[in-house]
């Protein structure tokens, strides 16, 4: 005897609802760092991203992230994202990095939710910034030196602003334009004060807290190894390589999210380092997760130099995603799509 298959209905979450559920700078970075924690401690389960390159002409890529969070809801969470990172996008008014989230129950297999996940991919990445600078940077850092200006530049540098008694942040870009448009939006939301510089030596000058999340075609580079003075805190993240080869040779420590992802893709800051052999299971001080958990400790003097090398882990987006889900289940935010 055959049973019926009983109706299936997911969520959809666009860009709007998502927005609309007021969730806060706070609760994401809290979100990100349990996700982390649970990550040091063995219960989730990660795959390394994966590329797809269509034929076109160098314009973009997709990326395609897969992850399982074990200590999320009753049995753990699972989900997929891609996110497409497209550079001239500004040419046409969209984001250089669109994403869509599709999330799972584990033990069915029953589709969950499909939702905007641009939002999610912003301020993950600012996020995790924040988790490691929590751990790693100094407490009193007072200068931020920001290259970039990207989608994930405004969370990582109100989010660093948030946990950090800064006195400047310097910020700056390629065009002048997106730097001075930037700087702007910072001073709406901050009573920080904001400088948009012309070049990264500008931003990095005497800084205590240096992000590069660029946004090169070539490898140029834009954070030099001098720039970092005793105590800094260095925050690589762009596509192609902004760093120069002896970077990590005044380094005390070298911290990454997940070292088979750093060890993964064509993509990465650091790529380099690791095909040479400059960064490899030997030189890598810990994984963030280790410390945030507790097994390693992190910074441990003042004088330190230490760089923190993340690549975008796919159990942050379904970290977020399971906050945004709840808390659009609580509001009946959304729309009802009947799948079967």
């Amino acid at each position: 005897m055959t049973h019926p298959s009983p109706e299936i209905w997911l969520r959809f979450l666009s860009g709007p609802d998502v927005d609309g559920l007021g969730i806060t700078t706070a609760e994401v970075i809290a979100a990100v760092e349990a996700v982390v924690d649970a990550h040091g401690r063995g219960r989730t389960v990660f795959e390394p991203r994966t590329h797809l390159v269509p034929d076109n002409g160098g314009v973009g890529h997709f990326n395609v992230l897969r992850g399982h969070v074990s200590t999320l809801g009753e049995h753990g969470l699972s989900g997929v994202k891609v996110v497409g990172d497209f550079v001239p996008n500004y040419q046409r008014g969209l984001p250089s990095e669109l994403a869509l989230m599709t999330l799972y129950d584990p033990t069915t297999g029953v589709p969950l939710a499909i939702m905007d996940a641009t939002l999610i991919t912003e301020v993950r990445t600012g996020a995790m910034t924040a988790v490691g600078a929590k751990h790693l940077a100094r407490s009193d850092s007072r200068v931020l030196g920001h290259v970039g200006a990207r989608g994930t530049a405004f969370a990582n540098v109100t989010m660093l602003d948030s946990l950090f008694p800064l006195e400047e942040i310097r910020v700056t870009s390629r065009r002048p334009e997106s730097r001075e448009a930037f700087a702007a939006r910072l001073r709406e939301v901050t009573d920080t004060p904001v400088r948009a510089v012309a070049t990264a030596d500008e931003a990095y000058d005497q800084a205590d807290i240096l992000v590069e999340a660029s946004r090169l075609e070539e490898p140029t580079p834009l954070l030099r190894t001098a720039a970092v003075r005793p105590g800094a805190f260095v925050v690589p993240y762009g596509t192609v390589s902004a760093v120069e080869p002896d970077l990590l040779d005044v380094m005390d420590k070298v911290v990454v999210d997940d070292w088979r992802e750093s060890r993964s893709g064509r993509f990465g800051a650091l790529r380099a380092h690791v095909d040479t052999g400059r960064l490899s299971e030997e030189t890598l001080y810990a994984e963030i997760g280790e410390i945030v958990s507790g097994r390693k400790p992190g910074r441990e003097s003042a004088g330190e130099r230490i760089l923190f090398w993340h690549r975008g882990l796919s159990i942050l987006d379904v970290a977020l995603a399971g906050l945004i889900l709840t808390r659009a289940q609580a509001a009946d935010a959304g729309t009802m799509l009947r799948y079967r």
